[in-house]
């Protein structure tokens, strides 16, 4: 078992059995389900939107050089700069040469799960580079110093009692603060920010191949101001994010926005092309384009459809695994069903295969996914590469090359009584299944017994 295997147990026992984190996330989530089942009902079929969003994506992972040529030239072509990231480590390095070239010392920025992957606010920081995360979920994460608990919602962990403790510990603002009074302060501190930052960094919900374009979208205003002050806007997406034209856009928006947060439409919906031609904007805009792990990703036949994941969130919302142990059990940038499909195969299997087998395979998160991504499955080609290449414990391959032996022979399920198999599974699975879960009982006789039974007793009428 890995190190991270046995902190991952440890931290599911523990947060499992939080009640209080139970009945936040419960609530948060509750919300959630309630405005998304209202969404989903503006749309006249959603089934085919989903439909075409995952052929839509399809399309893009088959040809994704081409897409991304042609990105980078209509890009280029706007007045804009690309620079291609193979890891996490580029893309540091290229942005803090950025940011040190135009002596810059003070950054906004937009919430973006990509620069959380590459952990650039830490970076940033030991640069001596002050960065003020816009967002406000993000901000409330950032001043608890504590890393986004959810793709969408970053703060889902905390309850509004608990943001009024931490403004009131950090900023001094009144114990028992409304959310009201929290979001106005947050609003008039940062926005001295925006206009003494050198630069803005935004992620991309999808990068536009026709016009060279990036889509950002967002409710709160924060990405917009992120980019317009500053003269250096930098955008961090991963080369997943294409989609090959504009018109692409009135599928994609709608269906992020309605599985993200059950609108319509969000807010704010952005679509930059290039830098400012006049003093209104950014005199500079540059793409870093992240790979990290994606092509390896990319190369899996059977498993790449994953990258047109639209970062939605509603596979997590709806996992009964996330909403038990939560965001930070994972220790990944990605987590729930769609972090445990994708992790394995952007970092390493062999520290992140067990994340495949913390799942039910119910098959909701399949069920929700607005581009159709056969997530349940996933796992299951997940947790089978895991398997193969031997990377799970002796002890498992033993237990599942025995088991399956057993439950592949009628004979050795029949010869033996209902008390003896008892015996056997509490000996071989009794620790496997959890001092807090009662072992099932198996009955006396198996099926086969009771039909043949049945069988013979119908023949003597």
């Amino acid at each position: 078992m890995t190190d991270n295997n046995s902190n991952f147990l440890k931290m599911s026992e523990k947060v499992a059995f939080d009640k209080d984190h139970r009945r936040k996330i419960n609530f948060n989530i509750s919300r959630y389900d309630q405005a998304v089942d209202k969404g989903k009902k503006r749309f006249v079929n959603l089934e085919l939107s989903r439909q075409r969003a995952y052929s839509v994506k399809h399309k893009v992972l088959s040809h994704l050089d081409k897409y991304l040529v042609e990105f980078e030239t209509n890009f280029q072509r706007n007045g804009g700069k690309v620079i291609w990231a193979v890891n996490g480590q580029d893309a540091v390095k290229e942005i803090l040469k950025l940011l040190e070239k135009e002596k810059i010392e003070k950054v906004v920025k937009s919430k973006s799960m990509t620069t959380e992957e590459i952990d650039l606010n830490e970076a940033l920081e030991k640069k001596k580079i002050k960065v003020f995360e816009t967002d406000l979920g993000e901000f409330i994460v950032q001043t608890a110093g504590e890393k986004p608990y959810h793709i969408v919602t970053p703060a889902m962990h905390k309850s509004k009692e608990d943001v009024a403790a931490l403004y009131h510990d950090k900023f001094g603002l009144p114990d028992g603060s409304t959310p009201e009074e929290i979001t106005l302060f947050t609003r008039k501190l940062l926005r001295e920010e925006y206009r003494q930052s050198g630069a803005g960094i935004t992620g991309a919900n999808f990068l536009i191949a026709d016009t060279g374009s990036v889509a950002v979208t967002e409710n709160e205003g924060n990405a917009l101001l992120s980019m317009a002050f500053p003269k250096l806007h930098i955008v961090i997406a991963g080369i997943e994010k294409i989609l090959p034209s504009v018109d692409d856009l009135d599928l994609f928006w709608p269906l992020l926005a309605t599985h993200g947060t059950g609108q319509t439409m969000t807010v704010y919906n952005s679509l930059l092309s290039g830098p400012s031609s006049d003093e209104s904007g950014p005199s500079q805009m540059v793409v870093v384009l992240l790979d990290n792990g994606r092509t390896n990703l990319l190369a899996k036949t059977r498993q790449r459809s994953a990258l047109g994941c639209i970062r939605c969130g509603a596979c997590l919302n709806v996992c009964p695994v996330y909403k038990n142990i939560g965001g930070y059990t994972y220790d990944t940038t990605y987590s729930g069903p769609i972090g445990a499909v994708i992790t394995p195969h952007l970092k390493n299997m062999e520290d992140y295969q067990h994340l495949s087998f913390a799942s039910t395979i119910c098959g909701a998160c399949t069920e929700v996914c607005p581009v159709k991504i056969p997530l349940h499955e996933m796992l299951l080609i997940n947790r089978n590469e895991a398997v193969t290449e031997k990377l799970v414990s002796s002890s498992d391959r033993s237990i599942i090359k025995k088991s399956t032996f057993v439950l592949n022979s009628r004979k050795l399920l029949d010869m033996t009584s209902g008390g003896t198999k008892n015996i056997v599974l509490k000996y071989f699975v009794g620790k496997a299944w959890g001092s807090r879960r009662k072992l099932p009982m198996l009955a006396d006789k198996s099926f086969s017994q009771l039909w043949s039974e049945l069988e013979e007793q119908k023949k003597k009428e």
